[in-house]
């Protein structure tokens, strides 16, 4: 049973993906928004002050999205995910599904503020951890394009039963 959800979810993924290439209906508008992109991050979380390093890029052209995420100190909290990423939902914003290491499943919807505020985006992000880890958490994300190849980013993970953690992010779009 515990890995139904899994193949359940990739099985979706690969069928979305593929259905997207194929579609007669036309594409919907770009977004503008980068998810080919390495970044570094300072992360507070009360005790320990770590730093991670994160990537992610679109598999060739398609629209499934694959991350992984390092921690570089000691607590080597890494994980590796795979998503899709539909464009354009409503009022512009991205929703992208994922499943990551140790049952981690997510929803992120993220919108560029381009026509009110040049370079700035927002980001509100769901997961829930399954099995014995049980965690939920949201992550509330302000990010600011200084130039089309560099981002600052600023954001807020409320984990549940666990408190907040703060994170600084400089990230390369490429």
């Amino acid at each position: 049973m515990k890995q139904i959800l899994p193949i359940l979810t990739l099985t979706t993924l690969t069928a979305a993906a593929f259905a997207d290439a194929g579609a007669a209906a036309p594409a919907a508008a770009a977004s503008g928004l980068s998810y080919n992109r390495v970044g570094v991050s300072y992360v507070t979380n009360g005790t320990d002050h770590p730093y991670g390093l994160q990537a992610s890029a679109f598999i060739g052209s398609s629209n499934v999205l694959v991350s992984a995420s390092a921690d570089l100190t000691a607590a080597g909290d890494d994980s590796a995910s795979i998503g899709y990423v539909f464009k354009g939902v409503a009022a512009g914003i991205d929703a992208t599904v994922s499943v990551s290491s140790n049952d981690v499943y997510g929803i992120n919807l993220r919108r560029s503020l381009g026509e009110v505020l040049s370079g700035l985006e927002i980001a509100v992000g769901y997961s829930s951890a399954s099995g014995s880890d049980k965690n939920d958490s949201w992550t509330y994300e302000l990010s600011y394009n200084v130039t089309k190849q560099y981002s600052v980013a600023y954001s807020i993970q409320d984990a549940q039963g666990s408190g907040s953690v703060n994170s600084v992010a400089i990230r390369y779009n490429f």
